[in-house]
């Protein structure tokens, strides 16, 4: 594991030419590292690398930690992040917590200083850096950035060393901001937790007296944690817009992050803004057997499954949709802030579900409801878009005959292929069933993430070019673009070329680094002109804020390629195997 001929090379290497020094301190080092203990673990297990090692000594020790079911659910599944904690303990709590910690996250890292890294068995779990001296190789701290771009889970303590005996109790000493420049430079989001635990009060006096002694002592405290048991309080994770643009000096940052993670320990209100953490995946034993209860409307050409789901209670299926829908707008800035994005009309509206029996993961989902019906059995309240949008009678004709859809996702893992299109063939074999509908309308949101000068731009050209002259709807919460904002954007846009006006929209956007959302371009491209229009534009504060135009399409109107594509039978054998 390590030897103490090791500990002083690192630490003391002063002493290695002085004999008469060196023996003293190497039979001193070698009571106090307990060496013999450490290696007759290492002879009875040679093999164990990583978890399997952490494991085994947590049960060498009899060591234990508890933590609320609630709260292990806070730690996410996947995507980068940053975990603090405090270090009560400076030993088994750290693998503890590496062991909590994977449980969940199988590939966590934890960031560690020469002493553990010492311990060649953890070597696959560790991230190097030198927390006694302050100075870490940029190579190291390379590999540490590159863990979170590679959407990693980092594990991290401020203070870099075990806490000490404080008029207050136990508490870590001063913070460093290593983890917040991380956790910065990735836009990652930071979970805190605390670790309930404490040394001896030998330690402690110990500390008082001369602290590199009571550093020495430590090994000799993890052996008098045996049978011992630990809590840890779990956190709310700290998304990145929380922390990224605090008005506060370094200093007054990291004492906000120390003052916000002690008061889990007390069940006290965050000081920070919190998120909450992305549900954990649902077993895929269970979505087999949801899924094998749903229509299979067709499969795609290269194997993808295309489901039509109607909610149970209690249903796996349901779970899912709400985990990955939360996901998916999470990434573009967007979300509910809650662990699922599932709402009530949820419970009765249809779910098109595109499933990859390969990787058995939910590629995305669309939901959607014969307008008429909804009317019909629940009134125009029932209608999600009506909580958006007042109706106006005009509308009614085409309620009538119109399918609402709207909050589509694809998972980010399958960003980039040709799922949204897979879910289109899957809209035109849900067509193709209900040969009744003639108006497609929903909400299509847009990020509050793009910058207001982004959002007037979007708004006003596809109000400029696909604004109906009929007066369907008004939105509950209208965006307004100002008397400014009018006169500039007029000087940009013709009015009468789309052509040429569309290339200057993608021209002013990538100019800010963005791109036309890919709804509004796939809905405004279905139709011959008049064929798609959008009725109004509507902020959602229950949805961060963001925009949602709500669109109507004509199917009468389809232009011949999209007819061909997604609604005619040809489509639907080229496309999607019928079943």
């Amino acid at each position: 594991m390590f030897n103490v001929e090791q500990v002083i090379q690192q630490q003391m290497p002063g002493i290695t030419s002085k004999p008469w020094l060196y023996k003293p301190v190497k039979g001193a080092l070698s009571y106090l590292l307990h060496e013999q203990q450490f290696a007759d673990f290492s002879q009875q297990y040679p093999h164990l690398k990583g978890l399997d090692f952490v494991e085994q000594v947590l049960d060498y020790f009899n060591f234990s930690f508890s933590a609320r079911d609630n709260e292990i659910a806070r730690i996410p599944s996947s995507g980068k992040v940053v975990i603090i904690a405090n270090h009560p303990i400076g030993s088994l709590d750290g693998l503890a917590l590496i062991k909590l910690i994977s449980d969940i996250r199988p590939d966590v890292k934890i960031i560690a200083n020469q002493l553990l890294m010492s311990v060649t068995a953890l070597h696959s779990l560790l991230l190097p850096v030198n927390n006694m001296e302050g100075g870490t190789e940029r190579s190291r701290l390379g590999e540490i950035s590159k863990h979170l771009q590679q959407e990693g889970a980092l594990v991290l303590f401020p203070a870099g060393e075990v806490s000490r005996l404080k008029p207050n109790g136990v508490r870590d000493g001063k913070w460093h901001n290593g983890f917040l420049r991380l956790a910065s430079s990735a836009q990652a989001p930071i979970l805190p937790i605390y670790i309930d635990g404490r040394n001896s009060a030998l330690f402690y006096g110990a500390s008082m007296l001369y602290k590199p002694l009571a550093t020495m002592l430590l090994v000799q405290e993890m052996f008098k944690q045996q049978r011992k048991n630990i809590t840890m309080r779990i956190g709310e994770q700290i998304p990145f817009d929380s922390y990224g643009q605090l008005p506060l000096s370094g200093k007054e940052q990291l004492k906000l992050f120390k003052k916000h993670l002690y008061r889990l320990a007390k069940d006290k209100a965050p000081l920070l803004r919190t998120q909450s953490t992305i549900a954990h995946p649902e077993l895929r034993s269970e979505l087999k057997t949801d899924l094998a209860r749903c229509q299979l409307l067709g499969t795609t050409s290269d194997g993808k499954l295309i489901y039509l789901y109607h909610h149970q209670q209690s249903s796996a299926l349901m779970r899912e949709i709400g985990r990955l829908r939360e996901q998916a707008f999470r990434a573009v800035g967007e979300g509910t802030g809650n662990k699922r994005d599932i709402d009530k009309y949820d419970s009765y509206y249809q779910h098109l579900i595109l499933w990859d029996p390969a990787e058995l993961e939910m590629v995305g989902a669309y939901r959607l409801a014969p307008s008429n019906d909804v009317i019909t059995n629940i009134g125009m309240a029932g209608l999600y878009t009506a909580s958006l949008f007042q109706y106006n009678q005009a509308m009614q004709p085409y309620l009538a005959q119109g399918l609402e859809l709207g909050r589509s996702f694809i998972q980010p893992r399958y960003w980039g292929k040709r799922s949204l299109d897979y879910l289109w063939y899957g809209i035109g074999a849900y067509l193709q069933h209900n040969p009744q509908i003639r108006y497609l309308f929903g909400a299509v949101s847009l990020s509050a993430s793009y910058p207001p000068t982004a959002r007037d731009l979007l708004v006003y050209f596809y109000s400029l070019y696909f604004g109906s002259n009929h007066a369907l709807a008004l939105a509950n919460q209208s965006y307004l673009l100002s008397d400014e904002a009018k006169q500039n954007l007029q000087l940009q846009f013709s009015g009468n070329d789309y052509s040429a006006d569309f290339t200057q929209l993608k021209h002013l956007l990538a100019n800010m680094g963005l791109t036309v959302p890919t709804l509004y371009k796939q809905y405004s491209e279905l139709c011959q002109p008049g064929g798609v229009s959008f009725l109004a534009f509507s902020t959602d504060p229950a949805f961060a804020d963001c925009v949602d135009g709500l669109v109507l399409v004509d199917l009468q109107q389809l232009k011949p390629a999209k007819q061909s594509r997604y609604l005619s039978e040809a489509a639907s054998k080229r496309n999607v195997k019928a079943v």
